[in-house]
């Protein structure tokens, strides 16, 4: 298990989906995830099962300390030849946004992915509306790469995508 402060990580298992399917049906939540469709428990259900089955993917739930579900952090597109993977995070429960929790999490995923892993680079996209997140991955030492033009439609009009990443390099620096 990984561990900091206050969040740890551990696998996301069916307990944790119930959860899951309420955050994932909050606008507010979705505002900046690249899901546009409610989700049912049916669908997070298939969903969850797939990921069992998926080689590609990891995800875990983000803990508080005392048990509580948070959210989750996963790698999506794990390729094991080039040592890379996509990063995807979200923390659900509203109450704690903007105290840290999330830059807890993507501190102790990067940590598994470098030193448990043993990946080269880890790289994420993220809406170019989404300040706070931004924010947020550059302050863990994520680098701007580029801009995705009018990558996804959200709330009725396209929007950017920016890319970020981290070399296991630049991680393994800032351990020393």
């Amino acid at each position: 298990m990984y561990q900091k402060e206050r969040v740890q990580l551990r696998p996301l298992e069916r307990k944790h989906l119930q959860k899951c399917v309420e955050w994932l049906n909050d606008p507010e939540v979705t505002e900046h995830l690249s899901m546009s469709e409610p989700m049912s428990m049916e669908g997070e259900q298939r969903w969850y099962e797939n990921l069992l089955r998926d080689k590609s993917s990891r995800v875990y739930a983000i803990e508080t300390l005392e048990g509580n579900h948070i959210g989750n952090v996963g790698f999506h597109n794990l390729d094991l030849h080039d040592r890379k993977a996509e990063l995807g995070i979200f923390v659900g429960e509203k109450k704690l946004w903007g105290k840290g929790y999330g830059t807890e999490a993507i501190l102790l995923a990067l940590k598994l992915a470098f030193e448990g892993l043993n990946l080269n680079r880890v790289y994420l996209r993220t809406f170019s509306e989404n300040k706070r997140a931004q924010k947020c991955y550059e302050k863990v030492g994520f680098k701007k790469e580029g801009v995705l033009r009018e990558d996804s439609f959200k709330s009725g009009k396209y929007v950017d995508s920016f890319i970020y990443s981290v070399l296991a390099r630049e991680y393994l620096k800032d351990k020393t």
